[in-house]
């Protein structure tokens, strides 16, 4: 049986990022409750979710709270306790709120730092699902998290950032020298933009002139003492240049569930080899994590690998739970070798 203190603690994590809410530690809960009546766990654990600062300023959606709530109250009556007054005034309060089309999401990252995301309550919305924060994205910032070495002092080229969830951790915990964020779809950008400077990260001044040209912020920021230097770059894969990519001098490029689609791995796969050690100075490491959903693709994709010369390996599991919370077990990352 966990702890009180090990359980509000788990409750916590899941809750202010917003998980499934049946990844919550339920039945260690009622088991608990059972073992020891009482109101000091439950009120731990409406102080650590609902009552949580970061709750507080930055809610997840008003149904996801009002499910945790009416949940922890079932949990409550069926151990035949008194009302706990804390809980219903709570309820009573998210049943008057008005359900927002946005939501927030806070994932507590080792070291106390935290990243906070404003992410879309659409699955697919304005034609994308960048909108959202995928567990390949998790999954990736966990193992980078436990490979600093990997990010410390260098220049990373993130590859359909999405809402920013794996970058901004990055930056916040591994200490690189210049981090780009990248994405092709305006609606994402505007929410990338939003969140990176919602996380407290200074953006470099776009340049003027047509979009790639955003890549020209990183050289004008150079004189910025801000570390690291964060630059959001639009960047179609299919229209790119061999010049332009390797006007970036990345060290490491990481992607994260961007492998879902043949049509979007052969994209990846031809802008990959633009960054070929004959054009680039020095040939970057690169690190793509995404979720099987399908093994004809998964299978695909190294196929398109090995025709385009691309070496590959699987990066052994990690074992980081302070990110990961639930994230299921077929995400894998692959090492590819330009």
């Amino acid at each position: 049986m966990a702890e009180p203190c090990e359980l509000g603690t788990r409750f916590q994590h899941r809750f202010l990022a917003a998980r499934q809410l049946g990844s919550l530690p339920w039945a260690e809960l009622e088991q608990t409750l059972r073992a020891s009546p009482g109101c000091s766990l439950l009120l731990e654990i409406l102080r650590k979710t609902i009552l949580h600062p970061l709750c507080v300023r930055y809610p997840p959606s008003t149904k996801y709270r009002r499910c945790f709530l009416t949940q922890l109250i079932k949990k409550h009556e069926s151990t035949a306790a008194e009302p706990l007054d804390e809980l219903y005034e709570a309820l009573a309060g998210v049943l008057n709120e008005e359900e927002s089309t946005h939501c927030y999401k806070n994932y507590l990252l080792p070291r106390g730092a935290c990243v906070t995301l404003v992410e879309s309550l659409a699955m697919i919305s304005g034609g994308t699902t960048g909108l959202v924060t995928w567990d390949a994205a998790l999954h990736l910032a966990g193992w980078a998290m436990e490979h600093r070495e990997l990010f410390s002092d260098r220049t990373v080229l993130e590859l359909g950032s999405g809402i920013g969830f794996t970058g901004i951790a990055i930056c916040k915990t591994c200490n690189p020298k210049t981090y780009i964020f990248s994405d092709c779809h305006h609606q994402v950008l505007k929410q990338l933009r939003e969140n990176i400077c919602l996380n407290g990260l200074v953006l470099e001044p776009e340049a003027s002139g047509h979009a790639p040209a955003e890549l020209q912020g990183l050289e004008a920021g150079a004189a910025n003492n801000q570390k690291p230097q964060v630059v959001v770059a639009k960047l179609d894969w299919g229209s790119v240049t061999e010049k332009q990519l390797v006007g970036l001098q990345p060290d490491v490029i990481i992607a994260a569930d961007v492998v879902y689609d043949p049509e979007v791995t052969s994209a990846l796969i031809g802008m990959l080899q633009k960054l070929s050690p004959s054009q680039a100075a020095t040939t970057p490491e690169v690190y793509v994590a995404f979720t099987i959903r399908n093994q004809d693709t998964y299978l695909l994709f190294q196929a398109q690998l090995d025709k385009a010369g691309i070496g590959w390996q699987i990066i052994p599991a990690h074992s980081n739970t302070g990110v990961l919370y639930d994230v299921q077990p077929n995400v894998t990352i692959l090492q590819l070798f330009l």
